[in-house]
């Protein structure tokens, strides 16, 4: 009896045991592991992925959209309930496009439980996908950007990555604004890995529309006119702007050679450049008009004020002649603009002296970003006066020894242009409906009676005996200035490589379209009255009429 007892007491000992053990280990399951352990059966069955914002458009002046988003899908996988990965490869390239290799990869890395097969495929595409009913293959909402324009002004509106976030131009620097904010949806999968619903955790949001300054047709008039000119010359890139002088608005800002937006992969950094805000160089004759300015200004001289001018002129250790030989004449300040005299604009600026010549260079705004509403702007090279050299004013004046953008030289014109007052250049009109808080006030450089003069001046380059005389445009004056600048190489100027360029406006006396062109490295011919001044030509030609300016 007592053996008895104790086989009982032993027995009991062991269930005990052993129903303490299951509770341990259901305490430890449920009440330490248990939540992992449903995180880890959830992610099973449950796939949270990203749902990008809907981004808003970009517009032109007009309302014509320049970039827009529509509909698309993401065919994803989860790759360990897909039973065979050789054979969905294979369906799935027929339909997606993908290389076979690529999706097999993708498909057969068992321990992964999530994978991206395709971006942005069309609805219709998705839908077939959906029709297939592959386990562990699927597919969630998206958006994709489109381009309704093609190239049409590609560097000043940008690109967006594969996630819909702005990479270059507007759609970098005004991301916050277009781009919605991002979602997240659970897409819940049955044991098959077939799925079974779609969960939205945080619905995504649509962004605002940013509504440019950019006309579309006097862009693509640019445009045609600037790459018909960089492909004859067969140039290493161009850029042209235009604008409204009289209030500071960019109503074409132009590019070659240019890209598809929506191939950014396939894009070369000089197709991505904006050259306009982001090419350097020194800009040659065009600069001689701030020259006169100054000397105007500070009443050092008159538009009549003559000039003996030698043939070449020393100054310091350097010699200065023309582009080409002449003998030695008399010639007055207007006729020294006209013919785009060296010589006379280096006797202009030692007239002036450096004190004040340095003075109106950071007046007119070169040395410092224009503050146009555009990322990445470079500010240009001009030297401090404390670091002129000797022969720093044999230079300057005929615009050697700085460097400024064609955005810069644009926006100095436009003070001559509009009477004096230089305004900020702007690319942006509104935002989401509601005008852009812009000061378009400007500020004061030279009075009216200097912009008048030099206006008058800058006539006579495109008449009989100027740079540019063989551009016109029936009905209407002109007025502007050409430039031809050697470029540096090493410590010397080059032979063989230069930068041909054009500022002008019209009509001369009540200006309403300014226009500057710069084409980098033109083969055969490279002065500025060649290559350049006819693209302004037929710009001016195209977009004066159709603003509805009447001729003068």
């Amino acid at each position: 009896m007592r053996g008895i007892d104790r086989r009982l007491g032993l027995l009991f000992c062991g269930f005990l045991l052993l129903f303490s053990f299951a509770l341990l280990r259901a305490f430890w399951l449920q009440g330490v592991k248990g939540s992992a352990l449903r995180d880890e059966a959830r992610n099973q069955q449950v796939t949270r992925v990203t749902i990008p914002g809907q981004r808003g458009r970009v517009l032109d002046r007009n309302g014509k959209v320049l970039a827009a988003s529509e509909d698309a899908a993401d065919v994803i996988a989860t790759p360990y309930q897909v039973k065979d990965p050789a054979q969905t490869a294979l369906q799935l390239h027929d339909l997606l496009g993908e290389p076979t290799p690529d999706l097999l990869k993708a498909l057969a890395d068992r321990s992964s439980g999530f994978a991206y097969l395709a971006r942005k495929v069309d609805p219709t595409v998705a839908a077939k996908v959906k029709e297939l009913n592959i386990e562990g293959i699927s597919t969630v909402p998206t958006s994709k950007r489109l381009y309704p324009q093609g190239e049409l002004a590609s560097q000043v509106i940008g690109a967006v990555g594969t996630d819909n976030q702005g990479l270059t131009g507007l759609e970098h620097s005004e991301n916050e604004v277009l781009g919605g904010a991002n979602g997240e949806q659970d897409v819940v999968h049955d044991a098959l890995g077939r799925p079974l619903r779609m969960e939205t955790v945080d619905p995504p949001s649509v962004g605002e529309d940013v509504q440019t300054t950019i006309d579309a047709a006097i862009q693509g008039k640019t445009e045609e006119a600037l790459s018909a000119a960089a492909q004859h010359y067969q140039a290493k890139g161009a850029t042209a702007i235009v604008m409204n002088p009289n209030t500071g608005e960019i109503l074409a800002m132009a590019n070659w050679p240019g890209y598809d937006p929506s191939d950014l992969q396939n894009a070369t950094s000089d197709e991505l450049e904006n050259r306009a805000t982001g090419f350097t160089y020194e800009p040659g004759s065009t600069f001689k008009a701030f020259t006169v300015a100054a000397a105007l200004s500070d009443k050092v001289v008159t538009p009549q004020t003559s000039f003996y001018l030698p043939s070449e002129i020393q100054v310091a250790d350097r010699k200065i002649g023309e582009s080409h030989p002449r003998p030695p004449i008399d010639a007055t300040v207007a006729q020294i603009l006209a013919m785009s005299s060296n010589v006379g604009a280096v006797r202009i600026g030692l007239a002036e002296g450096a004190d004040r010549f340095s003075r109106w260079i950071n007046a007119f705004g070169f040395g410092r970003p224009t503050g146009l509403d555009y990322p990445g702007e470079e500010q240009g090279i001009v030297p401090p006066r404390d670091e002129y050299s000797g022969s720093t004013m044999g230079n300057l004046p005929i615009g050697q020894g700085l460097a400024v953008t064609p955005m810069q030289m644009a926006t100095a014109y436009s003070a001559i242009a509009d009477g004096g007052v230089e305004r900020r250049p702007t690319l942006i009109k509104n935002v989401g409906g509601k005008p852009v808080d812009d000061d378009l006030q400007g500020h004061r450089v030279i009075s009216t009676r200097v912009s008048r003069q030099l206006r008058t001046m800058l006539e006579g380059v495109l008449e009989p005996g100027g740079t540019a005389s063989s551009v016109s445009v029936p009905g209407y004056v002109l007025a502007g200035k050409t430039g031809t600048a050697q470029k540096v190489e090493g410590n010397t100027y080059s032979d063989s490589k230069y930068v041909a360029s054009f500022v002008g406006f019209a009509p001369a006396q009540r200006p309403k379209l300014l226009v500057a062109v710069v084409v980098d490295e033109p083969l055969y011919v490279h002065t500025g009255g060649e290559v350049a001044a006819p693209v302004f030509g037929q710009i001016a030609s195209f977009a004066l009429p159709y603003l509805g300016v009447a001729p003068r």
